[in-house]
């Protein structure tokens, strides 16, 4: 299973200057329930907003970097590859959970069975864009609302 694990504002931004544009600690709780133990892959600039944030990868995950830099150092037990294909062939018996950011979502939208989404229910500022979804291909699996935000988790519809 490959899934999308993203918070969105109304206005579909997904981050501001290299960071989060909220901070929802409900949602990082969330976020780490459900990627805790698993493969998480994202984009170099996704990975260095969580160096710089947090001073080390996420732990308790195997953390892969997608990067065209060819000599990009990262921590014993990082991974990096030039190309998403490459990263899940490594993978192939394990669930992976894109964290972003957008290129790597608009390069695997074809590929994900699931969306963990948290919706954030207002416009924010930003300067990244989560990727245009067609809807029609996804079905709403569960939705927990809280105040200013609800999570909703979705399948993809296959026919």
């Amino acid at each position: 299973m490959i899934a999308f694990v993203v918070s969105v504002a109304n206005n579909g931004v997904i981050g501001a200057k290299n960071a989060l544009p909220w901070y929802l600690p409900e949602d990082l709780k969330h976020f780490k329930e459900i990627t805790t133990g698993h493969v998480i892959l994202m984009g170099r600039k996704t990975y260095e907003s969580i160096i710089k944030r947090l001073g080390k990868p996420l732990p308790n995950r195997t953390n892969i970097v997608i990067t065209r830099q060819a000599d990009y150092k990262v921590p014993a037990g990082v991974e990096v590859y030039d190309w998403i294909d490459k990263a899940m062939a490594a993978h192939p018996n394990e669930d992976i959970y894109v964290i972003g950011g957008a290129e790597i979502f608009k390069e695997t939208m074809d590929k994900v069975d699931k969306l963990y989404m948290t919706h954030v229910e207002r416009d924010v500022e930003g300067d990244v864009y989560f990727p245009e979804v067609d809807w029609s291909k996804w079905k709403l699996v569960s939705e927990e609302k809280h105040d200013g935000f609800r999570f909703a988790d979705y399948d993809r519809i296959y026919v």
